[in-house]
């Protein structure tokens, strides 16, 4: 995989993530985060820090990206998320617009 075909999607503890871009344009956010004319950082890099969303939230951002293409695509498969990162999760979720 070309690295023009990857995000690095960075946590508040500095953790990385590198993910498909096809994957990470699911979050309207990042979309327009690395669309945007100009010659802003995330779009020069393909890298989005994120001080405000830990490592365990990114992670499972992340595998949402995955579970919504394959959901797209057709394979309906459910998408477990721990009650006790709910509130959390979708703080982030609502600021990723996802």
């Amino acid at each position: 995989m070309k690295k023009e075909d990857t995000v690095k999607l960075i946590s508040s503890e500095g953790f990385e993530f590198v993910v498909d871009k096809t994957a990470a344009m699911v979050s309207h956010t990042i979309r327009n985060m690395l669309t945007s004319p100009g010659s802003f950082s995330e779009t020069q890099h393909g890298e989005v820090t994120f001080p405000e969303i830990s490592t365990l939230i990114l992670e499972k951002i992340c595998q949402y990206f995955y579970w919504h293409l394959q959901y797209a695509s057709g394979k309906e498969t459910e998408f477990h998320i721990e009650p006790e990162i709910t509130l959390e999760l979708m703080m982030a979720a609502n600021y990723l617009h996802t």
